[in-house]
């Protein structure tokens, strides 16, 4: 065994080409599927536990990636062939018509490696028309994360692993709530989880949201980034935030959205510049109170949605968002 192969194997890097296919989503004309290729990247953890030094290590393995470009990917669906090549950061990404009743639907994509096959699965969601949608950001919207200070939030990261770390009371509740209210069996109102985060934390951030019973939905991150860029993580141009929330909205025409957020970063500007962009398509704003120094230019944001039309809650706890959640005809009583 080779010095690199024994690092790697220590470090419990993969030592050869990796797949990643993310949960995809779509209409019954459009549906989309994403993902990355890359050289090498961390193997999946199997076992969480409370110590510093193995934390901090998990959390410095997801961002030891070597994203591969100009890789032909393959996907095919209903006999029809897809091709797509992964761009710099080792993306990609399939466009294709899905032909399929409503609900989550399984995907599998191959690349071929000498004369290696890798192949990924996930899946992607088609929503029943006329049902609420949510958009909810991650990062002190429902996980506890002190996102405005980068040294208590690289703190957390570092001392923390995904099941350790703790939501905001309530959240979990009202997420539930709002994802099975006015609906039919398996039925769910879908939901899309759009942060700044990077597409590192990816499985961080599942497995979170799986431990804690979160409502499964579709994960919108961001650009994938290497070991020399971590301590920035979490810090990128929110105004792809807005793109992506932009993508969703124009995807289901014939939605109405609830976006959830906090005021610890961009999501009160965001929120509004939606409202102001895609009239009469919000319902609902839900910002959670996180840091002070931002209510009142986020009481600013406020007055401009709310007079656009859109019920607006600024809360500090969840049992007050779920109260109005079921005032606006959100929630079942």
């Amino acid at each position: 065994m080779s010095i690199r192969e024994r690092i790697l194997k220590f470090l419990k890097i993969s030592d050869s080409t990796v797949v990643r296919l993310y949960n995809g989503f779509g209409n019954k004309y459009k549906a989309t599927i994403f993902g990355h290729v890359l050289f090498y990247g961390p193997r999946p953890i199997k076992k969480f536990n409370k110590s510093f030094i193995s934390n901090t290590l998990a959390l410095i393995r997801l961002f030891i990636v070597k994203p591969r470009a100009n890789a032909e990917v393959t996907f095919v669906w209903q006999g029809n062939t897809y091709t797509s090549i992964t761009e710099k950061d080792g993306f990609f990404r399939f466009d294709f018509s899905p032909n399929v009743d409503f609900g989550w639907h399984h995907v599998e994509v191959q690349f071929i490696n000498g004369g290696k096959v890798i192949k990924a699965n996930a899946r992607f969601l088609i929503p029943r028309q006329n049902q609420f949608t949510y958009i909810s950001d991650i990062d002190d919207t429902f996980l506890i994360s002190h996102s405005s200070n980068l040294r208590k939030r690289l703190f957390v990261l570092l001392t923390e692993n995904a099941r350790s770390r703790d939501p905001f009371e309530g959240v979990v509740n009202h997420y539930n709530l709002l994802a099975n209210s006015f609906t039919k069996g398996e039925e769910v109102n879908p939901f899309f989880y759009v942060s700044s985060s990077e597409w590192n934390l990816y499985d961080y951030i599942r497995e979170f949201s799986h431990f804690h019973h979160l409502p499964s939905g579709i994960f919108l991150l961001n650009q994938l980034k290497q070991l020399k860029s971590i301590l920035k993580t979490g810090q990128n141009n929110h105004s792809t935030k807005f793109m992506r929330i932009a993508r969703i909205l124009e995807t289901y025409p014939d939605q109405l959205f609830i976006l959830l957020g906090d005021d610890s970063q961009s999501d009160p500007v965001i929120y509004a510049s939606v409202v102001k962009h895609f009239p009469g398509k919000v319902k609902a704003v839900y910002l959670r109170k996180v840091k002070k120094s931002s209510r009142e230019k986020t009481k600013e944001q406020i007055n401009f949605m709310e007079a656009h039309g859109v019920q607006c809650c600024y809360f500090e706890f969840s049992s007050e968002a779920i109260i109005h959640s079921k005032n606006i005809g959100l929630i079942e009583f």
